[in-house]
């Protein structure tokens, strides 16, 4: 039988692998820094109502979550190293625009009409192979 290993470990395992040299594939990285956000929203209470929520060809929201009376839809940004603020500055006014899209198409095909909803931004950064989560809560607002 295979081993067992959590998340952390997983995690910490794959980071390590990449600063010794190895590669990591930036989908590996994204889907890592995606668990590390889920786990650390999990831990706060929220509850994981949908991951990776398509709607057409609008794109993806990375985390819808329920936080007390409000639905969160979460993008979460994935760096190996550097500052939190920096991958959040990577969230242009079209991204915003784009996963607000999105929110619209999941409350539409969940016939949830309005709602109390906010934006999050979540950061991943890597340091000695841990993961590093910042969450910037009503990162932005829907401006339609």
């Amino acid at each position: 039988m295979a081993p067992v290993h959590t998340i952390d470990a997983v995690l910490h395992l794959k980071a390590r692998n990449d600063i010794r040299g190895e590669r990591m594939e930036s989908q590996d990285l994204a889907k890592m820094g995606e668990d590390a956000a889920v786990e650390y929203l999990s831990e706060l209470g929220y509850e994981i109502l949908a991951r990776n929520f398509h709607f057409g060809r609008n794109g993806e929201i990375d985390i819808i979550a329920k936080n007390g009376e409000y639905t969160v839809f979460a993008e979460v940004k994935t760096r190996q190293w550097g500052k939190p603020e920096h991958a959040l500055l990577s969230i242009t006014a079209s991204k915003q625009r784009q996963i607000v899209r999105i929110a619209r198409g999941y409350m539409f095909i969940n016939g949830m009409g309005e709602l109390n909803c906010r934006f999050d931004v979540l950061t991943v950064t890597f340091q000695r192979g841990r993961p590093i989560v910042t969450h910037f809560p009503n990162a932005f607002f829907s401006r339609e």
